[in-house]
């Protein structure tokens, strides 16, 4: 974990290395100043001079000075080595997800991801900030103070001793219990994002069925039960402080009474090895900063202690391998836009009882128009996600271009492939800047060519600034039909060898659905295309369709073929067209 952790330092490796040093010189200043004053109040006490008063005061000023400039140095690098890392850290989460392929992502909810890249990300951000100076600063403080005050005080110094155990004990028993609360909070964590995530997305279909009062309860449970468990932590940890004062408390009175009674009893003006007022003056100001320091370590270890179920998540992350890897000499060149399943079976997890695809076998030409129908849950969409490799088959061969996809580069094998999915999405930006994802050299002709293939450019050019018209994420200023449009026309600007069309036209009438299919078929006659659908009128005009049923290819043929001899589709036709059609 700490090696995976340790590899988003990179750059920023100096300022973690300058901000212990620079902390070490401050605390090396920081705990000279109460020996010199110490020695300075047994000199005025044994009645010397200006010169002994002025030559002790140069003394404190000067340390005074020295521990100030490196305590700002300390600060700067700290914050440039803990601001620097956390960003590496997300830089190297987020482009960790970006490897991904859809079976990693699905062992992964949205919500954790987005917990991971910020909640996560900020606990060992503040851990690290206080590991490079806290946890150095007090150790030095801890060690150096002590050693000054046995210097000052002798013997009294070992009360420290006592007293170490107690806290230590206090600490071990905290941290003991609350890092399993802390495991649970963070998936509860993910639970309320999870709830924030699905209101935002689907905030319409809230509204429309007036479940917003549902909606609020339920995330004023999740809410609520995140807030009673960090309570309970809190309460938990705030145990910390009671513990150090009680510590502190104990050692004052200890130190306050030996001293007194040495004073007292042993002080001698002129033998400067007696405790006088000086020494006691100093073995107070060590005793509050070994205290504090032992204080300051105990507040490390909570923030740690938060921090490491933080790292663990984040770790899980980086840890995990892509399922889908280029080979060692990928191809980077597609031939042209042949598609061939040969015996393909696909389960989504090893463990699945049931395969979603089985013994699938399908050959496709260079620029054939194929037609896919079937029942919802027929494995379609994963049948075409095979093509472009956002999943690898279980069992069997898929061959684009003459070549099996696994032997690809996977820029080169997506990049010959377009695919419109189900679920369009168009980003937050301006139409062109949505449209050049297709291609980002593309030419505002090459964008208007797009867009009129995909019926795209009346809507377009009616709004008041055109193709710079700004959208927000999701498309919330255009219909779904028009978003499908848009998307159909940002996948065509990629001038593939093969473009899948994954339902992506049910949200336009039929004369459209009608226009852009006649305008890919005269248009781009050598892209060879794949229409998912779920009306007929879609896909009756193809090549061939295709059936499926249950996974499996139920039956292939022209629509003429597929009215005799499937009863699945003939049945599908005429429910269709009792219910009117293209209605």
């Amino acid at each position: 974990m700490l090696k995976k952790l340790a590899g988003a330092i990179r750059e920023y490796k100096l300022p973690s290395i300058l901000a212990p040093l620079t902390v070490a010189v401050e605390v090396v200043a920081e705990c000279l100043i109460p020996f010199i004053t110490a020695q300075l109040i047994n000199a005025i006490e044994t009645g010397s001079g200006m010169p002994t008063v002025l030559k002790y005061g140069f003394g404190l000023l000067g340390m005074a000075l020295l521990s100030l400039t490196f305590g700002i140095l300390a600060g700067y690098f700290c914050s440039v080595a803990s601001c620097g890392f956390a960003k590496n850290l997300r830089h190297d989460l987020f482009y960790k997800i970006g490897t991904f392929s859809f079976s990693n992502i699905d062992s992964f909810s949205t919500s954790s991801l987005v917990t991971r890249l910020t909640t996560d990300v900020s606990n060992v951000q503040q851990a690290y900030m206080m590991l490079v100076r806290t946890a150095i600063r007090c150790p030095f403080m801890l060690v150096f103070a002590f050693v000054m005050s046995i210097r000052l005080g002798g013997p009294i110094a070992l009360v420290f001793a006592g007293v170490l155990p107690l806290l230590a004990f206090g600490l071990f028993a905290i941290i003991h219990h609350v890092m399993p609360l802390f495991r649970r909070l963070f998936k509860k964590y993910d639970k309320l994002n999870e709830s924030v995530q699905e209101n935002v997305a689907g905030m319409r279909v809230v509204k429309s069925f007036v479940r917003e009062d549902h909606e609020r309860e339920k995330f004023g449970a999740a809410s609520d039960e995140l807030c009673r468990n960090f309570t309970h932590a809190e309460k938990i940890l705030a145990l910390n402080d009671p513990i150090m004062r009680l510590c502190m408390n104990i050692s004052m009175l200890l130190l306050s009474y030996l001293s007194a009674r040495i004073i007292i009893g042993n002080f001698v003006p002129d033998d400067p090895t007696s405790m006088g007022v000086g020494n006691f003056t100093g073995m107070i100001t060590y005793s509050m900063q070994v205290l504090m320091s032992m204080m300051m370590v105990s507040m490390v270890f909570v923030m740690v202690t938060m921090a490491i179920e933080s790292a663990h998540r984040i770790t899980e992350v980086l840890s995990t391998e892509s399922d889908l890897k280029n080979p060692e000499n990928p191809l980077y060149t597609l031939a042209d836009g042949r598609i061939e399943f040969e015996g393909v079976s696909f389960r989504y997890a090893a463990t699945a009882a049931n395969p979603a695809l089985q013994n699938v076998n399908l050959s496709i030409a260079s620029g054939e128009t194929v037609g896919i129908i079937g029942g919802t849950g027929s494995s379609k969409s994963t049948l075409i996600s095979l093509i472009s490799r956002l999943y690898d088959a279980s069992e069997g061969m898929v061959r684009v271009g003459g070549e099996d996809v696994r032997a690809y580069d996977l820029d080169t094998l997506r990049n010959g492939v377009s695919v419109v999915l189900q679920k369009n999405l168009l980003f937050s930006g301006t139409i062109k800047e949505n449209l050049r994802w297709g291609d980002p050299n593309a030419t505002d002709e090459e964008l208007e060519h797009a867009c009129r293939l995909a019926c795209a450019h009346d809507f377009v050019s009616a709004f008041p600034d055109g193709y710079d018209t700004y959208i927000e994420q999701g498309g919330t200023k255009v219909s779904g039909g028009q978003k499908q449009r848009l998307c159909i026309a940002r996948a065509l600007l990629k001038k593939p060898k093969i473009l899948i069309l994954d339902d992506s036209t049910s949200a336009v009438d039929t004369h459209t659905d009608a226009m852009i299919r006649r305008a890919m078929r005269e248009e781009i006659p050598n892209t060879t295309k794949i229409i998912i659908a779920q009306r007929v009128a879609s896909v009756q005009d193809a090549d061939r369709i295709v059936v499926l049923d249950g996974g499996r290819i139920e039956s292939c043929g022209t629509h003429e073929e597929l009215l005799v001899s499937s009863p699945i589709y003939r049945e599908v036709f005429e429910s269709q067209t009792r219910a009117g059609g293209d209605d």
